[in-house]
């Protein structure tokens, strides 16, 4: 197996428990396209040469004396706010980090797994913003279309993944910041269950509504990584009943009810969706009629969902923002927010946490006639770089609502939701579509993805590649 760029999660664990390939010659492989492509992509904050090395050799070694694990000796990427031991976690600030002690429980998963940890990937201050840019490490950039965002705030990962440097890595989404570039890169993004991957230091993150989730180009690729990294530490308080994402990806969906949800949730702001990411939604809408699912336009009854978003939000930031070392280099809006959020974090904030079961009731009643709502997960493809970047915090919120307004709901629920490709407009700009399910639902969403994916084939489109990006890996 000559092993391009194009070998994915499942294919390379199989190459490596077959003896095809060995770790030392895959993560020399990796580790050259990522030196390749880090000047024009910039997908990651950091790179662990030495140590992803020395990981693949005692991967071999485990290999060699007949060990087999999930994915063991397989090189993958994890976003950086997420620790690892040895390394700064810098969440997209500026400053110097010290090393972290040990990993966090989503890492240390992916290493009991027999996982190799190549590298930390960028992503914006405190992954606020649907774009991956900031003075603490630049702009990293869309492998469809440089002069783009692959969007945010886990755009490292996702441009990681789309360019081949990675057959899949970690993100986190708190208000779609998984769906979102998987979305603006032809991904697929699972956002699981809230407490489906622990957030381990942390048992809640932002309280409660970012979760951490899987990019891969394919659905069996984004389902291993998760059954991987799934699991919880002791102390988690959100410990969800366990699934089987990767058996999942292999099952048939049977015939289902899907409701096309094409009108934004209430949103204090503006939000149109865009007539071209519109007709591709409801082209994946009569993809799934003619699969013989059931598919009508309903929208789940959101109501004043939103208002329940922003304290927590805003309060989960100014914990951040209390823990940052450098708070002087903070981005004005970071600070901005922060000052919003120690305000609302008292009162309001215990009101939006106790809405939260009255949401799930009111919304959960929606799938008694539905099983799974397919939405668009952003209203326009990826922005310019740089458009987002010099605005004032009211300009970037009103901005970030417009390109953004259907996948944070979901993280107030705290329930999945899988990002699909949708296609490309705009002259080459991709975008997706969500599929939204109740709690636990993981397995019928990604049976259903890659019911579709079998029949649409999206993983055999590649971003036009480089000169100099494919070289080392020749």
């Amino acid at each position: 197996m000559t092993h391009d760029r194009s070998a994915g999660l499942v294919e390379t664990a199989r190459a490596l428990a077959d003896g095809t390939v060995t770790a030392r010659a895959l993560v020399e492989r990796t580790l050259a396209r990522i030196e390749a492509e880090q000047g024009p992509l910039n997908a990651f904050r950091i790179v662990r040469a030495q140590a992803a090395l020395a990981e693949a050799d005692a991967a071999d070694k485990e290999l060699a004396a007949g060990v087999r694990k999930p994915l063991l000796g397989v090189p993958v990427a994890v976003k950086d706010d997420m620790d690892v031991a040895g390394e700064p976690t810098a969440f997209g600030c500026q400053g110097e980090f010290p090393p972290v002690a040990e990993d966090g429980e989503a890492v240390r998963r992916l290493r009991a797994a027999g996982a190799v940890i190549v590298g930390k990937t960028n992503t914006c201050e405190f992954g606020q913003w649907p774009f991956t840019e900031g003075p603490a490490f630049g702009a990293t950039r869309n492998p469809w279309n440089a002069d783009h965002t692959p969007g945010g705030s886990s755009g490292g990962s996702a441009a990681a993944v789309a360019a081949g440097l990675v057959p899949a890595a970690l993100g986190s989404d708190g208000a779609g910041s998984v769906r979102i570039p998987a979305s603006w890169t032809h991904l697929i993004g699972i956002k699981p269950q809230r407490g489906r991957i622990s957030t381990w230091p942390r048992g809640e993150s932002f309280q409660g509504i970012t979760v951490n989730g899987t990019l891969a180009r394919t659905v069996a690729d984004a389902a291993l990584l998760l059954d991987a990294a799934s699991g919880n530490h002791a102390l988690d308080p959100h410990r969800p009943p366990s699934v089987d994402a990767s058996g999942a990806a292999r099952r048939d969906p049977g015939r289902l009810r899907i409701a096309l949800a094409l009108k934004p949730p209430f949103t204090a702001l503006p939000a149109r969706l865009q007539p071209a990411v519109r007709a591709k939604v409801v082209q994946l809408a009569e993809q799934l009629a003619a699969l013989g699912h059931t598919v009508e336009e309903a929208d789940p009854p959101y109501g004043q969902i939103g208002l329940t978003f922003i304290p927590r939000a805003t309060a989960g930031l100014a914990e951040r923002v209390g823990d940052a070392p450098f708070p002087a280099l903070l981005d004005r809006r970071t600070r901005d927010a922060a000052r919003l959020g120690r305000l609302l974090g008292r009162a309001p904030l215990r009101a939006a946490r106790r809405a939260e079961p009255v949401l799930h009731r009111r919304i959960g009643a929606f799938f008694r006639s539905y099983d799974v709502v397919l939405a668009p997960t952003t209203a326009a493809p990826p922005p310019r770089i740089g458009s987002m970047l010099p605005l004032s915090g009211f300009a970037t919120d009103r901005a970030m609502i417009a390109a953004c307004p259907y996948a944070w709901p979901w993280n107030v629920l705290g329930w999945p939701g899988v990002n699909v490709p949708a296609g490309f407009v705009d002259g080459g700009l991709p975008v997706g579509a969500q599929l939204l399910g109740p709690a636990n639902s993981e397995p019928l969403l990604i049976s259903l993805a890659a019911q579709l994916e079998a029949e649409l084939r999206w993983h055999e489109a590649w971003p036009a590649p480089r000169a100099a990006a494919d070289s080392p890996a020749a």
